[in-house]
């Protein structure tokens, strides 16, 4: 085993161990958040505030600046130019805090005109109570655009953990704030929620600051400057456009499924908040977390043979579906268990549980393609193309808004008391445009590094695995007596990831735990 390998499974567990604390704390989050709003109009309220300055995470944030900046960076450190490297990271953090702080004033300034804009069949009250969450909620993506550009310099220097698990102080920030106001300050309703979003505001400072004492052992001679003539910085604004472009694309896609959930029944943007949280948790675990960790190595790995770099990517894509078809298979099957465990509390009844379940089952038919989109995308950017994961996500969108407008409002005629199902059009068209764009890139990295990815019986064999222990899960769920909502998962759950990694042992496909260099990737 190679100092390389070794890296790249260290990293992934690292990124994995980070998003999965993190999205822990934030399940912890969205209960109590359920518990106390259910899917009423402040619910809608902070979903949409939520959702709309979060347009300048998408375009600075995360993923875009580590797509153009990582790389760079990256060879910087590689070929031993550290003052190079200072110099370019300090040029990009002074435009992206002026970038990033002109967005957020301008956001904070048009939100009257964009809530009215995308919502104007809301009550008066609701749409103003939006202004007022968009308005506290700007600056707080701002911070985050900052925590990204860390995460870029970290990351480049194989420091996962910290930057992946920092979130969990925005979510406790979020825990305490609804919480305390509830408990102690008897606060409800309008107050409430807007007691949540200064505590999202203060979480994100929190964020930011501890990541610093671990990034200044990398800021020797970093120094904030809107030098375009710093070395890199050319380079690393010509990756940005595309990369803000297919971002922003998929942005405005994100932008068009809550206006129209805004035009279904009440609760819609609600009720699709609920079930992206499910739906973005093996994403970001199984599907970001290895595409980030993967970045940094491929970038270094660029002039490698075509055979390497195949079975790197083939072997993250693997890597990837193992955890990714059983999450598929379990929130189609078992999604009502899952909600309710999670949300069946105060004032989220079983009728949201049963619409959020017909949502998410929705969105998880495109689970496997979307994060193993991520994984591709980050093999196109270490190869320094940004151009083609761009326009893939532009015929992505385009087919995603198109099916879910199809899709949307006979499905809205379908639902559990005044709840409806529209929402779940909306998440079958997203579900489409996701595996038309994994196919897409697929064939086009096959012109970089010829082929890759996963052989179809390897894949086959790990779907028939997650059939057949949802199918212990869901006939447990028949027999077993009624019983609390968390108790139900547990004796659902368990058995059906324990037949998984059983199954998919005895089938030779079992736990794929670090990356390959050299050779052919078997199943």
């Amino acid at each position: 085993m190679t100092n390389a390998e070794d890296t790249g499974g260290r990293a992934a567990a690292s990124v994995g161990s980070g998003i999965f604390l993190s999205k822990v704390s934030g399940f912890v989050r969205e209960r109590v958040f359920a518990h106390y709003f259910g899917a009423s109009g402040y619910a809608d309220a902070w979903w949409a505030a939520l959702r709309m300055p979060n347009v300048i995470r998408n375009l600075l944030g995360e993923g875009t600046l580590s797509a153009s900046m990582i790389p760079v960076y990256a060879e910087f450190l590689e070929s031993g130019r550290e003052k190079d490297a200072a110099r370019f990271a300090g040029a990009a953090l002074g435009i992206l805090t002026v970038v990033a702080s002109a967005l957020v004033l301008a956001g904070m300034a048009l939100a009257p005109i964009l809530v009215a804009l995308f919502f104007p069949r809301w009550d008066p009250e609701i749409r103003d109570l939006t202004v007022r969450l968009v308005r506290i909620l700007f600056p707080m993506t701002g911070l985050f655009v900052l925590s990204a550009w860390t995460l870029g310099i970290l990351n480049s220097h194989r420091t996962f953990f910290i930057t992946f698990v920092a979130p969990v102080f925005w979510n406790l920030a979020m825990i305490a704030a609804m919480i305390g106001g509830a408990v102690f300050y008897g606060l409800d309703d309008r107050p409430l929620v807007e007691a949540l979003a200064w505590g999202a505001l203060t979480g994100g400072v929190v964020t930011l600051l501890v990541q610093v004492p671990f990034l200044l052992r990398y800021t020797r001679g970093m120094r904030p400057s809107l030098g375009r003539g710093v070395e890199g910085v050319r380079e690393a604004i010509a990756n940005f456009v595309p990369v803000v472009a297919a971002r922003g694309i998929v942005n405005v896609s994100g932008w068009i499924d809550m206006i129209l959930a805004g035009r279904l029944m009440p609760g819609a943007v609600a009720v699709m908040g609920y079930a992206q949280t499910f739906a973005n948790l093996p994403i970001s675990l199984f599907g970001t977390g290895v595409a980030a960790a993967e970045l940094p190595e491929l970038s270094r790995m660029r002039a490698e043979v075509q055979e390497v770099l195949a079975a790197r990517v083939t072997q993250s894509m693997r890597r990837a579906l193992f955890f990714l078809v059983p999450s598929a298979v379990a929130y189609v099957t078992l999604g009502d268990v899952i909600v309710a465990a999670l949300y069946q509390t105060g004032a989220f009844d079983l009728p949201q549980t049963l619409v959020t379940w017909g949502v998410l089952g929705a969105y998880a038919l495109g689970l496997p393609a979307s994060a193993s989109s991520r994984v591709l995308s980050s093999a196109f950017y270490a190869l320094r193309d940004t151009a083609t994961p761009a326009k893939m996500a532009y015929l992505r969108v385009g087919v995603s808004v198109v099916v879910g407008v199809a899709l949307m409002l006979p499905a809205d005629r379908l639902g559990f008391s005044t709840l409806r199902l529209g929402a779940a059009g909306l998440a079958l068209g997203s579900a489409v445009g996701a595996w038309l764009e994994f196919v897409l890139l697929r064939r086009a990295l096959v012109g970089f590094i010829g082929p890759h990815g996963p052989e179809s019986g390897t894949v086959l064999r790990l779907i028939l695995a997650a059939l057949l222990g949802a199918l212990g899960g869901v006939g447990l769920q028949v027999v077993l007596p009624a019983a609390h909502p968390i108790l139900v998962a547990a004796e659902t759950l368990v058995p059906f990831g324990v037949l998984y990694l059983l199954l998919t042992s005895l089938m030779g496909v079992g736990m794929p735990l670090r990356p390959s260099r050299r050779g052919p990737v078997t199943p």
